[in-house]
């Protein structure tokens, strides 16, 4: 089964970390990575830009409406994501678990909806 690991983390906190700090968070992102390929779990995933970059789309009363940056103010931030195909919820729970997000954000993990009639079109 195919499960999105979705990562949330303080952009903030990210972004005023001492260098050496995030030369370590991004060295364990690259372990961790690393371990999702050997073990032939990882579909994909990527880093995705800061908020600041963010464009929402919404569509009211037959317009579209598109606003710069983020459409919520939250704590935490999707930062990346991984797709991961493993057996069951429980070992996409040990992959999240070691995740570096895990230890200083959050890591949502979600089953994908599998839509094989529309992928065949």
């Amino acid at each position: 089964m195919r499960y999105m690991l979705l990562i949330y983390n303080d952009e903030a906190a990210m972004a005023n970390a001492p260098k050496e700090q995030t030369q370590q968070v991004l060295a364990a992102y690259g372990a961790y990575t690393e371990a999702l390929h050997k073990s032939g779990v990882w579909l994909a995933g990527d880093r995705l830009r800061p908020t600041q970059a963010t464009t929402s789309v919404r569509l009211a009363g037959g317009k579209t409406n598109v606003l710069d940056g983020p459409y919520a103010d939250t704590k935490e931030q999707l930062a990346g994501f991984y797709m991961i195909e493993v057996a069951d919820i429980d070992a996409a729970i040990e992959w999240a678990a070691r995740c570096p997000a895990a230890s200083s954000g959050t890591v949502e993990v979600r089953p994908i909806w599998e839509m094989a009639e529309y992928a065949a079109a």
